[in-house]
């Protein structure tokens, strides 16, 4: 498709039957080519609603139909897809993203990049930014190296970069200055960098400024020629790489994850006072209890189930579910509330906590503490004796604590091993616990989601902050009980505040994209599986395929096919339902203290049932989009430092068994070779395809394998496989592995694939007078 005016939709207010300017006839009212479609999505990426699109073209009754069916084709044939209930194309900008603004072009303009874009997608893409006026602006200028938040405007006249973008706010001051560790080499020192893709640098003997040998820092390239090391000067001395906790401090600079909370936040924490019974219910003698890891610091969540004796509720269940009411000490637009949604979440590291409140707040004031009063949002909900829910009711109270246990604790009261704490627990609330999960239990069997079998390890770690050992914890029903009850409570306040027609964050999750399904269906029938075709699969569609697959070879495979298939899950204002879960209505409303995302909900129901004060404000409702944005982002930005930090830990424990071998599974195929996961120790390494063998290696994505041209030995995702552990760089978290095992013979079909690609590559070759390669 050519990209020029001719091909650009009709304004809403052209006549009917007018022509755009020398491109096809587009009649306002009829559905326009799917050229002009596709081109409207690209270039109004803030109008690609359904909704939007019927309103531009002036679509009404048949003609919305028809706009239906062509965009759902468009989305089959890989040219559209669907975010929350917006449109776009493929590795295009969603309407609002976050940015890393990282160089200037030749006009001294600034250039940025999404924070976030998927490795498998290329490049990603440059963005023009615009920068505030002086007399409207009310945003300070942005940077180079800052974070903003921006407002996506495709470029239309085609010239420089794809996209513009209007700052909304600015996230983080100077952010991606490069980091690395300085490594003192005779008479020179150099910069050692912390990323798989990063360069190592010559830093000058004046730009040396207070660092040493090992010190983590942050650096300014000064000079950067076509020929030796770039060459950089110190910005700061972050800390020493020898000191404890160096690993997850790199991942919390190099993602630009806020952690040192400013002493107006620490001071307006300190002040707070406990909170008092205006408008509360006492609730203080209701035996709630919390059941957490052993290891816990903060406690949000409390539960307690007894018996419904109403005759109307036969052998039905009563959970009632108390969150910490943090909504009563961080208010709208604090000193408090702007650091918590700059942070969004709490980050989970191997060896510390980077907490979204401070520990006032988070471990103090709002920790449900054993036998300290403590101010709630109490859910009460009532079942029926098959698990389905008959109502519910929202209370402000104030509760005490029964007792605090730990999940191993709980679980060995119940199988029949209660100790000095559990055992005067265990008949009055511990068995009506579980008798009301196993209620409970009914009813999601009964809605079946999605039950993927992806086993999480935990590392533990020495005092010196190395790896001790790693390994996967029992998962017990003590864990299943509290999980279902906080699902049961977040469906409840999604349902509430719909029906006070009240704005709020849902959590949504939408179905996967046709595209990853068909990829799904092709993999699946390599292995003698198969999946209905259709758009309206459902998560238990899922769970049939994964309970075919158990037990066999190919388990571990299908879990993580699966997996990879599935949409990622987000915080949005507007409601698609959750499909992993298998719900319509689901908000995030259990854990306030380290998910901004909870606290708008509790302020939301504050607000919309008149429960008292703290309560959500016309302001912050007119500016939901943007903040599920936000938060959505620095939920990815969590799990990518986390996910680093485990790698890092993982290739510094390895590093001294360079020429070990290792038993290993092939966890993912691309072109450029194959990443082998060690069970293990859940690290993941890489062998690239150049070391595979002399054969000419084919990568078939529809079979997820590398096969041999010649040979037809190859390696498919989840084969068993023997390596030898050839290079590791703790820095920046990377194994490379050499494959010791031989390639086995792969499928008929994968090999007819080969020699059908094979035939078109000759011809091709062929025509342009080459000869093919001899090895990748």
């Amino acid at each position: 498709m050519t990209r020029d005016n001719r091909d650009r939709p009709a304004p809403r207010n052209r006549k009917a039957n007018a022509p755009s300017s020398g491109g096809p006839t587009i009649i306002h009212g009829a559905v326009p080519p799917r050229e002009v479609l596709l081109e409207f999505i690209a270039e109004n990426p803030d109008r690609a609603s359904k909704r939007e699109i019927a309103k531009a073209f002036g679509l009404k009754g048949e003609a919305r139909v028809e706009l239906k069916d062509l965009l759902r084709t468009l989305e089959d044939e890989g040219l559209l897809k669907k975010s929350r209930k917006s449109l776009s194309r493929p590795g295009a900008l969603p309407p609002v993203t976050v940015l890393d603004i990282t160089t200037r072009d030749k006009d001294g303009e600034l250039i940025g990049r999404p924070a976030e874009w998927p490795e498998d997608q290329g490049a990603a893409p440059a963005v023009l930014i615009r920068q505030p006026s002086e007399r409207k602006g009310k945003t300070s200028a942005a940077g180079l190296n800052d974070r903003v938040l921006a407002k996506i405007f495709a470029n239309k006249d085609r010239s420089g970069p794809a996209y513009t973008a209007r700052v909304i706010k600015i996230i983080d001051r100077r952010r991606g200055a490069p980091l690395g560790v300085i490594r003192m080499m005779e008479d020179e020192a150099r910069l050692m960098p912390i990323d798989r893709r990063g360069e190592e640098m010559l830093i000058e003997r004046d730009g040396m400024g207070d660092a040493k040998d090992g010190d983590l820092v942050e650096v300014e390239v000064a000079r950067s020629g076509r020929f030796g090391l770039p060459r950089a000067r110190v910005l700061s001395v972050v800390g020493s790489v020898g000191s404890e906790k160096a690993i997850s401090m790199i991942a919390i600079y190099a993602h630009g994850i806020p952690h040192v909370f400013p002493q107006a936040v620490l001071n307006e924490a300190e002040a707070a006072r406990p909170a008092t019974m205006s408008k509360r219910e006492d609730w203080r003698d209701v035996p709630l209890i919390t059941i957490d890891p052993a290891d816990a610091k903060d406690h949000d969540d409390a539960v307690y189930a007894e018996l419904d004796t109403s005759q109307d509720n036969p052998a039905g269940v009563i959970v009632t579910v108390a969150i910490a009411d943090v909504s009563w000490y961080v208010r709208t637009g604090s000193a408090l509330d702007r650091e918590a949604l700059k942070r969004g979440n709490s980050v989970y590291f191997p060896d510390r906590v980077v907490p979204m409140l401070p520990e006032r707040i988070s471990n103090n004031l709002c920790s449900l503490r054993e036998g300290e009063d403590r101010p709630a949002i109490a859910v009460r909900m009532v079942f029926s004796k098959e698990g389905r829910k008959a109502g519910h009711t929202f209370h402000r109270i104030m509760m005490k604590s029964a007792a605090k246990l730990s999940y191993q604790q709980a679980q060995a009261a119940i199988d029949g091993k209660p100790d000095d704490k559990t055992g005067p627990l265990l008949e009055p609330i511990l068995k009506p616990l579980w008798h009301a999960y196993a209620t409970l239990k009914r009813g999601r069997e009964r809605r079946q989601p999605l039950e993927l079998d992806m086993p999480e390890r935990k590392i533990i770690l020495k005092p010196d902050g190395t790896v001790d050992r790693v390994f996967i914890p029992d998962r017990l029903d003590a864990h299943k009980l509290i999980e279902e009850m906080m699902i049961q409570a977040n469906v409840a306040a999604a349902e509430t505040l719909e029906k006070k027609r009240q704005p709020l964050v849902y959590r949504i999750h939408d179905a996967p994209a046709l595209s990853k399904q068909e990829t799904l269906r092709e993999f699946l029938a390599t292995i003698g599986l198969s999946m209905a075709k259709g758009g309206q699969l459902r998560a238990n569609s899922f769970n049939g395929i994964l309970a075919r697959a158990l037990d066999t070879p190919h388990q571990t495979m299908v879990n993580e096919m699966v997996l990879r298939s599935q949409s990622q899950a987000i915080y949005s204002p507007e409601n698609i339902g959750h499909f992993g879960l298998n719900l319509m209505k689901y908000a995030h409303f259990t854990s306030p203290i380290r998910r901004y995302a909870d606290l708008i909900v509790h302020r939301a129901l504050v607000g919309s049932l008149g429960l008292g004060e703290g309560g959500i404000t016309p302001e912050e409702e007119a500016i939901l989009d943007d903040i599920a944005a936000e938060i959505s982002t620095f939920e990815r930005r969590a799990m990518a430092a986390e996910r680093d930090t485990v790698n890092r830990l993982i290739a510094h424990h390895l590093s001294e068994r360079i020429g070990e071998e290792f038993q290993g599974r092939v966890s993912g195929v691309t072109k450029a070779g194959l990443f082998i996961t060690l069970p293990d120790y859940g690290a993941d390494g890489f062998v690239p395809i150049s070391t595979l063998g002399i054969d000419y290696f084919i990568y078939d994505e529809a079979h997820q394998a590398l096969t041999g041209e010649k040979s037809g030995l190859g390696y498919q995702l989840g084969d068993a496989v023997e390596v030898r552990l050839a290079e590791a760089i703790p820095l920046a978290g990377a194994l490379r592995f050499e494959m010791l095992s031989e390639g086995r013979k792969m499928p008929a079909a994968t090999r007819s694939f080969h020699k059908s690609g094979r035939r078109d590559r000759n011809q091709r070759r062929a025509k342009a007078g080459t000869r093919p390669p001899r090895g990748r």
